[in-house]
């Protein structure tokens, strides 16, 4: 993936549509414009233009055409956007007429995003929330994204990375100059005091799991014994045909994942193999495989059928005892929830409630950490600023506390993308989208 190419992609979907954008980024924008539109419109104004092929001549759209000069743009280089007609021959036409120009090439997956974040246009963090934006399926999903988009833990953690570059200066300063009589003698409690300071919001961000667990949503597992009425409930709470229903006991046999939207909030429910002893080996790898996964669910809904036996639910964090087929049976003894799949009893309550657990676990976007890199980077520099803040109490070496804190003032780095981030980048981006 060579930086100095023009790169050039669709931006938007594929099939056939009323418009169609094509974006084109590099030092040979502006000469791929005047060649193809036959001239330069206004910076940042859409002007209608008849498209041509450069080897020929020959007439291949008529579109309209913007031109981003950098570094104003979003990759903070030349850029272009082509708003052409959606028909798939007519696209075709455009990108073959692009690719046949020279040091112009079809952008790899999430190219144009790391030309940002190369370019300085966006910091890890960033990129990270318009990846999840892109991704999001539920509005507490979208606004979560937003707001790491917009820089909230980006600027955050900048500025943490400021302050312990302040407490640093003053460390390294008391061992530069010690023998100098303008150093102040409290200059290591000043350090500590900044450090303590640190050490408490950091802390604090890290006690709120929220926002990892809003990104993958709430996993909520149907357990129970065979015919208790999972598949027919996850069905029911899918509004679709997603599992096959059956009297047959044992129909079930491996793990089956619906992603629901639940009052704005994302809930995977997992129908699962029925738990009961079987000499079968393919159903006793379903039960082992339910209840692993229930003993992983934030919430086990524990199927509870009018007939047979009920048995124990899985070990889990939280279990609900559901009552199923509640037109078969009238009983409500010892159940959270009755309901009927066939019938719709119920089915309004047991939504609800799970909204109210999703809610109650993700919380409502208002998270700063939205992954596990987040997490881990931000963990490591908390046991730094513990271990410096532990050394300058006991006045120990001077030379180890200035140690543990620029290691910190690393791991801030590592948030953003500052240092260490290559293979952080070639996973990241080999998620997006071609042309994004």
């Amino acid at each position: 993936m060579r930086s100095d190419d023009t790169i050039f992609a669709p931006a938007s979907g594929y099939g056939r549509a009323a418009i169609s954008v094509i974006r084109i980024s590099g030092a040979r924008s502006r000469f791929i414009l005047e060649t193809i539109a036959g001239g330069m419109p206004a910076p940042r104004r859409l002007v209608l233009r008849i498209l041509k092929d450069p080897k020929n001549g020959t007439a291949l759209d008529e579109a309209l055409v913007a031109w981003m000069p950098g570094p104003e743009s979003f990759t903070g280089e030349d850029q272009v956007e082509l708003h052409i007609h959606g028909g798939l021959a007519t696209r075709a036409a455009v990108l073959k007429a692009l690719g046949s120009l020279d040091d112009c090439r079809p952008a790899e997956a999430g190219e144009f995003t790391r030309r940002a974040f190369l370019n300085g246009r966006m910091d890890l963090s960033r990129v990270e929330g318009l990846a999840d934006l892109i991704d999001a399926e539920t509005e507490a999903q979208r606004r979560q994204a937003l707001s790491q988009l917009e820089g909230r833990l980006g600027q955050t953690t900048e500025r943490w990375r400021e302050e312990i570059l302040q407490a640093l200066a003053l460390l390294e300063a008391s061992l530069d100059f010690s023998d100098e009589g303008d150093v102040p003698e409290d200059l290591e409690r000043d350090v500590l005091r900044r450090l303590s300071d640190l050490e408490a919001s950091v802390a604090c961000v890290l006690a709120n799991r929220s926002g990892e667990r809003l990104r993958d949503g709430l996993t909520v597992v149907l357990a129970g014994p065979p015919n208790a009425g999972k598949s027919t409930l996850l069905n029911a709470l899918a509004r679709r045909d997603v599992a096959i229903v059956s009297p047959i006991a044992g129909t079930t046999r491996d793990l089956l994942e619906v992603h629901c939207d639940l009052g704005g909030l994302p809930v995977v429910i997992v129908d699962t193999a029925g738990l009961h002893d079987s000499a079968d080996p393919i159903e006793q790898e379903g039960v082992a495989r339910a209840r692993a996964r229930a003993e992983r669910a934030d919430l086990v809904l524990w199927l509870v059928p009018p007939e047979g036996t009920e048995g124990e639910p899985p070990a889990a964090r939280r279990v609900l005892r559901v009552r199923t087929k509640a037109d078969l049976n009238r009983s409500r003894d010892e159940s959270d929830l009755t309901v009927s799949a066939a019938t719709g009893e119920g089915m309004t309550m047991l939504i609800e409630r799970l909204s109210r657990e999703a809610e109650e676990t993700l919380g409502q976007a208002d998270a700063l950490l939205t992954r596990e890199r987040h997490r881990r980077a931000l963990e490591r520099a908390h046991r730094s600023i513990k271990s410096g803040m532990d050394l300058l109490e006991r006045r120990g070496p001077i030379e180890l506390a200035a140690e543990e804190v620029r290691l910190a003032a690393r791991a801030f780095g590592e948030i953003t993308g500052r240092v260490d981030v290559e293979d952080v980048l070639d996973r990241l981006f080999s998620s997006f989208c071609i042309g994004k």
